[in-house]
């Protein structure tokens, strides 16, 4: 749908509806889009990191949302494990 397709369309919605409370919401998120909204600015570090970031994902080398997790919750499980047997350990030393 082309920006002037959908502008029509909504220009007919609003003038249709009679619902105040969407009307009101309407009205508020095309004020955000009118306010002087800064916008953010890259520095060169930040842009260089992003193009590696873009090679390495047309490349491959990124992991699924499911890949990730998995190896989160293995790092936790290893790491967290470990550094409470150990915890434990001295704990238990201290009471006999």
């Amino acid at each position: 749908m082309s920006t002037a397709e959908l502008r029509k369309k909504l220009i007919q919605k609003i003038q249709s509806t009679e619902n105040e409370s969407l009307l009101k919401e309407a009205y508020r998120l095309l004020q955000i889009d009118t306010e002087n909204i800064e916008i953010y600015k890259l520095n060169s570090l930040q842009i260089k990191k992003i193009a590696t970031a873009r090679e390495q994902i047309e490349n491959g080398q990124f992991l699924t949302d499911k890949e990730a997790d998995k190896e989160i919750d293995e790092w936790l499980k290893n790491n967290l494990v470990f550094k409470c047997a150990e915890r434990s350990k001295k704990y238990f030393a201290i009471l006999e």
